[in-house]
């Protein structure tokens, strides 16, 4: 019985991708009609988080497209993990409580005692979220200069802003698709005369080649969350897949008990 109660639906937009969304929409519409009080979906992974502008003719914007279908499907909040764009906040007439993964990853990188760091942004879109992380590592932040080659993952880098090295270099991005990017960017730092290569993301997708494409590179480790989920056969030596859930389980208690959910974040910092 869910009538007048206060509901959370669990579910990250992962592979397959319009299946996750499909269910997502058909589970909020039956805790509709059976009257429940408030129905909160819990995104971990926000799916077509990248469609969030229109950056060719005759593209969709499918990020506020899925904001408007989960908003008629009758969904009263929402609860997400690590955005790819802030502004996707604003694609809701909901609230959105947007958690993030910060803490979390970067208390696992302060456990392994990395001496002679520097946290390095892969691109300059995801600079402002590498420099908190260089803040809470007390490390030197450095950002590639990239950009993006036609419609495909084929990325071809233009310059390193900052001093890698000599240094143990982290790279920071808030996914990790098919891979392209970070192999490009590990290389790309070896080369610059960083001595190691460490990565971290929240979201690991490992679409495609993957999996093939982080066990040839020379990346010492990749540290993901579980916002979405990495199967048996994906989990491979040097990748470390911290649990999300104390993350997820303290903010649904906040949210549901009325307790501010920032104060997560500022106690941490």
């Amino acid at each position: 019985n869910v009538r007048n109660r206060d509901t959370f639906v669990i579910q990250p937009f992962s592979s397959p991708v319009n299946q996750s969304i499909m269910e997502m929409m058909i589970m909020i519409d039956a805790l509709k009609r059976a009257s429940a009080g408030r129905i909160t979906a819990v995104l971990p992974y926000y799916g077509y988080g990248r469609t969030d502008k229109k950056d060719q003719p005759r593209v969709p914007i499918t990020a506020r497209l899925i904001a408007d279908i989960l908003t008629v499907s009758g969904a009263n909040r929402v609860l997400t993990v690590d955005l790819h764009a802030a502004q996707i906040q604003g694609f809701f007439n909901i609230p959105v409580d947007e958690l993030s993964a910060i803490n979390l990853i970067t208390n696992h990188v302060k456990k392994m005692n990395i001496s002679n760091l520097v946290v390095v942004a892969t691109d300059i879109g995801i600079s402002k979220r590498a420099r908190d992380f260089a803040e809470r590592l007390n490390a030197p932040l450095a950002i590639i200069e990239k950009r993006r080659v036609g419609n495909n993952d084929h990325t071809e880098t233009i310059n390193i802003i900052g001093d890698v090295k000599g240094r143990v270099a982290l790279t920071v991005d808030d996914e990790i698709d098919t891979a392209g990017s970070l192999v490009n960017s590990v290389q790309t730092l070896l080369n610059a005369g960083a001595t190691e290569v460490y990565s971290c993301c929240t979201h690991p997708i490992f679409s495609g080649p993957a999996i093939e494409r982080i066990a040839a590179s020379p990346v010492k480790e990749v540290i993901v969350t579980d916002t979405v989920p990495v199967s048996a056969e994906k989990k491979l030596d040097k990748i470390t897949v911290l649990s999300i859930a104390p993350l997820l389980g303290e903010a649904i208690h906040r949210i549901h008990t009325g307790l501010s959910v920032g104060a997560m974040f500022q106690q941490d910092s």
